[in-house]
């Protein structure tokens, strides 16, 4: 790619060559282009920001919004799937202001450090026998299959008071969600239709016989405070956090692992120094190069970014990947330090948005990687690293498959 090139309106999401590297293009972009023009995979224009402080300032500032249904908002896909969904969401659970405070605060009691602190025994009983079990199959084994998808579910279930006999189909359900590419609007939109369906029905049962989950918390507070949430709030809750809750973690459990796995002298660093995990998993976190599409937001009035001004209708992608390879941001971002502190980055977003459910995520990765690293030290990859391949049209970054051996 040339210095011409990034002038021209690019297709976005920008594939890469590697599994685990970014496109080259983005290191041009955040030095030539910053604020750049892109054509989504709907044939809408877009506009694409790189660099870490502009990507701040939009996910940030309340101008840019979350009304991608806006009439002159760009569609991310002619499907009109997962964005779709995404935008439902958003219209249910308030997008700004005092309900989306109240939203947040009254959910927000459940990610607690103290809670999640609480969870970490039994997220490692469960890593422990996810593990168990892939070794009792033989190797070499897909490590995303055996261990990264099943264990957020299995915890996310257990939060929200979902049988974890159902993860098949939160599986496919949010698959068909957040695809970009791969299904069709009335395939996406039957997916919505049944997993509203399942989600009504077991808020109602939450309802009728409350038990020791996040639902059934909301539903009590709902009572007690008088401006709790609404059923459709509540429901929208719940498959919020079911989506988000497993399937960025399952894909982000296999992509940190091959990170580490890639080169071995840092998995050879963390066995020699456990306590590096805790810094090891916001790096991986920070190096991720392949962590989706990014965030879309909508612009209903004219602003900066970066030096150029954005008309009114605006849509602009926040790359927060790219963002964290921003050399202006942090030394030698292009290396994968483990011992880096602190680490600012934006994996979770920014601003009044960033994700609420971060602090489970970090800790479900924390106690992965430091059961494998205790029941697994001699863990490699089955293939070469070059031999890994993304999983592609998903909103949310992921590997197909991890093959390991020990």
């Amino acid at each position: 790619m040339s210095q011409g090139d990034v002038q021209q309106t690019l297709s976005y999401p920008i594939p890469s060559e590697a599994a685990l590297e970014p496109p080259a293009e983005w290191a041009l972009l955040r030095q030539k282009c910053p604020v750049a023009k892109v054509q989504l995979p709907s044939g809408d224009e877009a506009k694409l920001v790189t660099r870490y402080d502009d990507v701040k300032q939009v996910l940030a500032d309340p101008r840019f919004t979350r009304q991608l249904t806006a009439d002159d908002a760009a569609r991310l896909t002619d499907s009109e799937s997962g964005g779709v969904f995404n935008s439902e969401m958003s219209k249910i659970i308030p997008d700004h202001g005092e309900g989306h405070l109240r939203w947040r605060r009254l959910v927000g009691k459940w990610f607690t450090a103290k809670r999640m602190a609480a969870l970490r025994p039994q997220m490692a009983a469960i890593a422990e026998q996810l593990i168990d079990e892939m070794v009792e199959r033989g190797q070499p084994a897909d490590l995303k299959a055996s261990l990264g998808f099943p264990l957020p579910v299995y915890v996310i279930c257990d939060m929200l008071g979902v049988p974890a006999d159902d993860r098949d189909r939160f599986s496919r359900w949010s698959d068909m969600l957040l695809n970009l590419t791969r299904y069709t609007g009335e395939e996406s939109t039957a997916a919505q239709v049944e997993f509203f369906t399942y989600m009504s029905g077991h808020v109602a049962a939450k309802r009728a016989e409350p038990g020791d989950d996040l639902l059934s918390e909301l539903i009590k507070q709902s009572a007690v405070e008088g401006e709790g949430l609404s059923d459709m709030e509540l429901l929208a809750t719940g498959i919020g956090l079911l989506v988000a809750g497993h399937e960025t973690t399952a894909n982000m459990i296999g992509k940190m692992v091959s990170m580490l796995l890639a080169d071995r002298t840092r998995w050879e660093a963390l066995l020699a120094d456990p306590s590096l995990v805790r810094t090891a998993v916001e790096e991986s976190l920070r190096f991720d190069a392949n962590s989706g599409f990014g965030l879309p937001r909508y612009l209903p009035e004219e602003a900066e970014v970066g030096g150029t001004v954005l008309p009114r209708g605006t849509t602009v992608i926040c790359n927060m990947a790219a963002a964290n390879r921003d050399d202006g941001a942090f030394d030698n971002a292009g290396e994968m330090d483990l011992r880096r502190s602190p680490n600012p980055h934006l994996a979770f977003g920014s601003g009044a948005h960033s994700c609420l459910g971060q602090s489970l995520a970090r800790t479900e990765l924390q106690v992965v990687l430091e059961v494998l690293l205790r029941r697994l030290p001699t863990l490699e990859l089955a293939v070469p690293v070059d031999d890994l391949q993304r999983v592609e049209g998903l909103i949310v970054g992921g590997l197909r498959e991890v093959p390991v051996r020990w």
